[in-house]
């Protein structure tokens, strides 16, 4: 029997410190993750501790985060306790970033430790990846590789070739796909729609596509833009905002 308890929020109301699907394992003597911290994580670890002492295996609770533990987020979250050797892992969103270049470099290092999304890194050379833990694709051509996208996948488009670019916009518009963005100035995206539509492209299939992407709050920096981008990933709507670059 495994010797950790899995605590998961499976459901959350008003104002909470995770969100639902949050986990964390507890042992006897250590932890790992975090449900929030506080005071709702020291109860949910001393009762974890208490399965593991007196051999129970599952139990859930709906907890008020108000007078009952002191805090004032004013929500409830339900939690799961069970045995269980690892956490479980969350489904992730493909995304598929093409261009391994400084932006792209930024993006891959902001996302890559989200764990709601499965990464998938194209470029025209080898050399051009960093040492990383995301998946990377090397394609002479990469609009070639969009068709083995699955139809659910986020696109963003970051090379260092308007060219590719165009490419690789008329390939995802071509294939099913959730969501895509284009780095690139107002301009560059003006000539792209025309380009895009003479190649058969409708007007309402063009506008999916977001062009520029980040926040232009942030500024240019390709970390400012990296940061835009993610933030706007993580939005329940996984809408791409928009960003002056050249």
């Amino acid at each position: 029997m495994s010797d950790a308890i899995r605590i998961t929020i499976t459901k959350t109301a008003g104002s909470v410190p995770r969100e639902a699907g949050t986990q964390m394992l507890v042992w006897a003597e250590r932890t790992e993750g975090t449900i929030g911290g506080g005071a709702l994580e020291w109860e949910a670890m001393a009762e974890a501790r208490r399965m593991l002492q007196d051999g129970r295996a599952e139990h859930t609770a709906r907890i008020p985060l108000g007078p009952n533990l002191g805090q004032c987020c004013g929500g409830s979250v339900s939690l799961l306790w069970e045995r269980a050797e690892e956490m479980a892992a969350p489904p992730a969103r493909p995304l598929w970033i093409y261009g391994a270049g400084h932006v792209g470099r930024a993006l891959v290092h902001v996302m890559a430790p989200l764990p709601d999304f499965a990464i998938t890194w194209v470029d025209t050379h080898p050399e051009r990846f960093p040492q990383t833990g995301v998946t990377t694709l090397v394609a002479r051509d990469p609009a070639l590789v969009v068709k083995h996208a699955p139809p659910e996948a986020d696109h963003l488009i970051l090379t260092y070739s308007h060219e590719i670019d165009l490419a690789l916009c008329h390939a995802v518009l071509s294939h099913p796909f959730h969501s895509a963005g284009l780095i690139g100035s107002a301009t560059k995206w003006a000539r792209f729609k025309t380009r895009l539509a003479a190649l058969g492209h409708a007007p309402a299939q063009i506008s999916r596509i977001a062009c520029p992407i980040g926040d232009p709050g942030l500024g240019k920096h390709p970390a400012a833009i990296a940061l835009g981008v993610a933030t706007a990933m993580i939005n329940p709507e996984g809408r791409q905002t928009k960003e002056r670059t050249a």
